[in-house]
């Protein structure tokens, strides 16, 4: 069996492996790229930057993915909501960078997801020849970059008893069918950060996850050990700043408009075990929707808002009681059963880095989703705005300033639009692969060694010891919290939590690593 995900070097992230890079950092000399920042985009430099061949060095405060990259919509967006409001550039690139995670990087972690739009009377025919109209121009685009039908289907109407079999739960009542768009799904957003970090590693990246940086420019940075408390200092012939939303901490010449988006999580039961995404018009708008997302361990996820994040910005953001509202709100305007509060098991938001408009008062819905990278005077680079999508252009673009700054670093083209990450593996050949299914979900072409490590207690939702295990022991968890949170997502809902904290313990104990508790 061939790994198409196989890189040069072992791709395995642990305690053990942190420890003997962070020791050999002291004495490292000059590296050539130091990225701040564990989260999508910082990941996505690490693995543009060492699949260059630069020496390269990531550092992050907390744990991968730690922030806003593990609380999006796991969706892969095809850009048609930029289309609509005449962002043609912007929707280009997500298209084409969606293409790019579906059929080449990560097709193991991706999916094509059915969302359906019920259709109401009064008004059926008006609201389903416009949303028609935007699906189908999000499909010309699809075209355009070449992503195949039998990868993402044509969009089209579809009848009333179609549109109950997909969205079960929508009631019946006036219902005259509905519109079925298609776009792609990420397994765990979390899973991908993850896979790139690794696939990074696997390129000679040095992935150091509880190291702070306590101030950086141009030429390099001091950094603290969270867990030892040491501190060091590293020369660096490019810093990249990939914090996100913090990124002004490290850079005061970063303006930003943070904006939360929050998510509520429900059972999936609750919405007729459906697979598809239920997507209803917010009332009184042409072009925001709040839509169903199926997710891991039996739930789905309900999104998503947009609202200014203004005061300080918390490590973790909370959803507010009247985000909470609103997405109930519209969410029931089409189901047979209103959801209540006490149906809500859990709620998650995510701060995106938004850049800053002509004016403070600038709604943050209407504000560009596009990235640019900002040099300081202190010779600092921070790569801000964008989305997940497009993680893999805007790491492209962030390398390539890097490489022109500075000439004596070699000139190559990024490699990362045909590299493929750890696993990766073609989904419609996942059979060929000798694995439990909910594994090779998971896990792709590393499913099969998954399997083979020792059993032992498992945790809540079906997840097997062997997850657990790979998380510690391939995966880079230092805590019990890495491992729930950020792994295995078993952390989201607090029932979940509390019923796999042994077996996540336990899985720490096999692979013979004392978890850190901080």
């Amino acid at each position: 069996m061939q790994v198409i995900g196989r890189t040069p070097h072992p791709s395995a992230l642990s305690a053990r492996r942190r420890a003997r890079e962070l020791d050999a950092l002291a004495d490292a000399g000059e590296i050539d790229v130091l990225v701040i920042g564990g989260g999508i985009t910082g990941v996505g430099v690490a693995l543009d930057a060492a699949s260059r061949g630069l020496r390269t060095v990531l550092v992050e405060k907390h744990d991968l993915a730690h922030g806003t990259s593990r609380f999006s919509s796991k969706l892969v967006h095809g850009g048609l909501r930029y289309l609509a409001s005449g962002q043609i550039g912007i929707a280009h690139e997500s298209a084409a960078e969606r293409h790019i995670l579906l059929t080449r990087t990560a097709p193991h972690l991706t999916r094509a997801l059915a969302q359906v739009v019920p259709l109401y009377a009064p008004g059926a025919a008006g609201r389903g020849a416009l949303v028609g109209a935007g699906y189908g121009l999000g499909d010309g685009l699809r075209r355009f970059v070449g992503t195949p039908g039998a990868v993402l289907r044509t969009p089209g109407p579809i009848g009333p008893g179609e549109t109950l079999r997909l969205v079960p739960a929508v009631r019946a009542d006036a219902l005259r069918g509905g519109v079925r768009g298609w776009d792609g799904q990420l397994i765990d957003d979390a899973r991908l950060v993850t896979a790139v970090a690794r696939t990074a590693a696997g390129y000679g990246a040095s992935v150091l996850t509880r190291v702070e940086a306590l101030s950086a420019d141009g030429a390099g940075a001091v950094l603290r050990d969270r867990v030892s408390g040491a501190t060091v200092t590293v020369q660096a012939r490019a810093v990249v700043s990939a914090a996100g939303v913090w990124a002004g901490a490290l850079d005061p010449d970063v303006r930003l408009r943070p904006s939360r988006g929050t998510h509520l999580v429900v059972s999936t039961e609750l919405l007729g075990g459906s697979d598809a995404s239920l997507t209803v018009p917010v009332p009184g708008s042409s072009s925001r929707f709040v839509f169903t997302l199926p997710a891991v361990h039996g739930r789905t996820y309900i999104g998503l808002t947009d609202v200014p994040a203004d005061g300080p910005l918390p490590d973790v953001a909370e959803a507010t009681d009247s985000e909470i509202d609103t997405l109930l709100d519209v969410v029931n305007t089409v189901l047979a059963r209103p959801l209540q509060r006490s149906d809500v098991l859990a709620t998650f938001a995510g701060l995106r880095p938004l850049l800053a408009g002509a004016s403070d008062g600038d709604d943050t819905s209407d504000l560009s989703r596009r990235h640019t990278i900002i040099e300081s005077a202190s010779g600092l680079l921070s790569v801000v705005g964008g989305k997940l999508t497009t993680y893999r252009r805007m790491a492209e673009d962030a390398v390539d300033a890097v490489i022109r700054r500075d000439p004596g670093l070699p000139s190559r083209p990024s490699p990362t639009r045909t590299l493929p990450l750890v696993g990766a593996w073609p989904r419609a050949r996942l059979g060929e692969l000798v694995a439990p299914p909910r594994l090779l979900r998971r896990y792709g072409a590393e499913a099969p060694f998954l399997a083979a490590l020792p059993d032992g207690p498992g945790g809540a939702c079906g997840v097997t010891a062997h997850e657990l295990h790979w998380g510690v022991a391939v995966e880079g968890a230092l805590t019990v919290d890495d491992l729930l949170d950020r792994r295995t997502r078993l952390g989201l809902v607090a029932t979940d939590r509390d019923a796999s904290t042994d077996a996540a313990a336990a899985a720490f104990e096999r692979a013979g690593i004392v978890p850190l508790e901080l």
